[in-house]
C-alpha cells in the first residue's frame, strides 16, 4: 500500500507537479501521425499533462506543437490557418512558428519590433512508428530521442493505435506490470485454453524477480514445472510510463500510459517486426480487435467496447467451460479495460489496498517512480532520459530448460546492437 501522500504524488501530471516534471524529462507520444494529416491540414486538438496543446503538420511536412492558447489575447490556435512557415491566429492575425517564435502582427505598426519579443508555448516533436512524440520540458534538458527498435523501420513493419482510457495512466502502467493477472484475466477455455497448453496449472507458482537496468526495471516471473524445466515471462519497464509486452512471436509490442490528464489517459500502441513487414495474416486478430490493439471511434479514440455498453460482456460466455473465456470480454485489451478503469473509480486509493506476492512488480514500479519524482525536487535528474541507448530491448516470453538462467534466454532475444544483447 501506499501513503495517501504518495498516493498522490503519483497520480498527478500536471504543470508544475513533482511527477509531471518527471514526464517532461523525457520524449513521450503525443498523438497518432495520421491525426495530423498531410501537409498543410487542418489543426488538431491535444491534450497531454493537463495541457491544452495545437498540433500541425506544415506545408513542409514537419510537425509543430504549440500552447493552443494564441499569446495575444488566448484566442484558441485551433481555429488557426495552417500557413507555409507557421500557423497564424484568426483573431488578429498573428502568426507564429513551429518553434513559437512571433513571425507577423499585421495589425502593429510596420516599424514595430514587438513581434521579436513575443513567443508562443512550443514544443519539439519526433516523428517515429506511426506516432508523433513530444518533449515537454526545459530545452536546456531536451534528451536524445530513444533509440527505439522501430524509430527508423519503414512503413509496413510497424502498427501504431491509440485509444482513450478513463482512468489514471498509472492503473495501466500496474496492469502491464502484473504477471500473475494474465492466466485468470485472459483465460479462455475449451480447445483454446492456453493453461493445460502451457501446463500451467501443474506448475508452482511464480517467483519474481526485479532488476533494474538504464531505462527503468525489469520484471522477471519464473513458473517451474513438474516435468522439468521453465516458463519465463521478461516485461521492461520503461521511464516514465513504457512497457514492453513479453510475446513469443516475430513482433514486438511497446504499449505506453501517457496522461491527458489525472483522470483520463491515452494508451498507445506500437507493434513492429524488425526483419519484415507484416502481412495480412498478422494482423487478422489485431483488426478483429482480439489482441492489444482495439476497436475505435476514429473521431474520440473511445474503445468500441466500453464502460458505457458494460464492455459488451457476455455472462453466458464468462460461464462456458467449453467455449467462454474467464470474463465474458473478448480481446485481450478490451479485457483490462474494465479492471483498470473500474478499479476504485478513476484515481485508485492505495492506501487500503492488500498486496500480496505477485505484486512485486508494482511495488518496484512506484518506488521507482517516486523516487524518481522526489530527486528531481532536490534538482537531481533522472538519469533513464539521458540513456537513449537503453531503450533498444525486447522482452520475452518462452521456455528454457533447468540449467539456462532468465539472463541468457533475455540475451538471445536482443536486437544484437542492444544493451541487454550481452546481458
Amino acid at each position: 500500500m501506499l501513503s495517501v501522500a504518495d498516493n498522490e504524488l503519483l497520480t498527478r501530471t500536471g504543470p508544475g507537479t513533482p511527477m509531471g516534471d518527471v514526464f517532461r524529462r523525457f520524449w513521450i507520444p503525443a498523438l497518432l501521425a495520421s491525426e495530423v494529416g498531410d501537409p498543410g491540414s487542418a489543426p488538431v486538438r491535444v491534450s497531454l499533462l493537463g495541457e491544452k496543446l495545437v498540433a500541425f503538420r506544415s506545408p513542409d511536412g514537419e510537425v509543430g506543437l504549440l500552447e493552443a492558447r494564441c499569446p495575444h489575447r488566448h484566442a484558441s490556435l485551433f481555429w488557426g490557418r495552417n500557413e507555409e512557415d507557421g500557423i497564424r491566429c484568426v483573431y488578429h492575425g498573428w502568426k507564429f512558428g513551429r518553434d513559437g517564435q512571433c513571425l507577423e502582427m499585421p495589425a502593429e505598426p510596420e516599424d514595430s519590433s514587438y513581434r521579436e519579443r513575443v513567443r508562443a508555448v512550443a514544443y519539439p516533436t519526433r516523428e517515429a512508428a506511426g506516432v508523433i512524440w513530444a518533449y515537454l520540458g526545459p530545452e536546456e534538458l531536451k534528451p536524445e530521442f530513444p533509440d527505439f527498435e522501430f524509430k527508423d523501420l519503414p512503413e509496413g513493419q510497424f502498427h501504431a493505435s491509440k485509444r482513450l482510457q478513463r482512468c489514471n495512466y498509472f492503473q495501466n502502467i500496474e496492469g502491464e506490470l502484473d504477471t500473475a493477472h494474465v492466466q485468470f484475466l485472459h483465460r479462455t477455455f475449451g480447445e483454446h485454453d492456453f493453461a493445460p497448453q502451457h501446463n500451467f496449472d501443474a506448475a508452482e507458482n511464480p517467483t519474481y524477480t526485479i532488476e533494474e537496468h538504464g531505462s527503468g526495471i525489469l520484471a522477471i516471473a519464473q513458473r517451474h514445472f513438474p516435468e522439468g524445466g521453465n516458463y519465463w515471462r521478461i516485461t521492461p519497464f520503461l521511464m516514465p510510463a513504457m512497457t514492453l509486452v513479453p510475446s513469443t512471436g516475430s513482433h514486438h509490442t511497446m504499449t505506453a500510459a501517457i496522461p491527458l490528464d489525472d483522470e483520463n489517459m491515452w494508451g498507445f500502441t506500437i507493434t513492429w517486426q524488425p526483419d519484415r513487414p507484416f502481412d495480412d495474416e498478422d494482423w487478422k486478430r489485431d483488426l478483429e480487435g482480439l489482441t492489444l490493439h482495439v476497436n475505435v471511434d476514429p473521431e474520440t479514440f473511445i474503445p468500441e467496447r466500453n464502460r458505457d455498453n458494460n464492455f459488451l460482456i457476455d455472462r453466458k460466455k464468462q460461464m462456458s467451460l467449453t467455449d467462454g473465456n474467464f470474463t465474458g470480454i473478448d480481446g485481450i485489451r478490451n479485457q483490462d479495460l474494465p479492471v483498470q478503469e473500474d478499479q476504485d473509480g478513476a484515481i485508485c486509493d492505495r492506501s487500503t489496498e492488500h498486496l500480496g506476492t505477485t505484486d512485486r512488480a508494482i511495488v518496484a514500479a512506484r518506488r521507482l517512480m517516486l523516487r524518481s519524482a522526489k530527486a528531481l525536487q532536490k534538482g537531481t535528474e533522472p538519469p533513464q532520459a539521458q540513456a537513449a541507448g537503453a531503450y533498444r530491448i525486447h522482452s520475452f516470453a518462452g521456455a528454457g530448460t533447468e540449467e539456462q538462467t532468465w539472463q541468457e534466454l533475455l540475451a538471445g532475444n536482443q536486437p544484437a546492437d542492444g544493451p541487454l544483447a550481452t546481458f
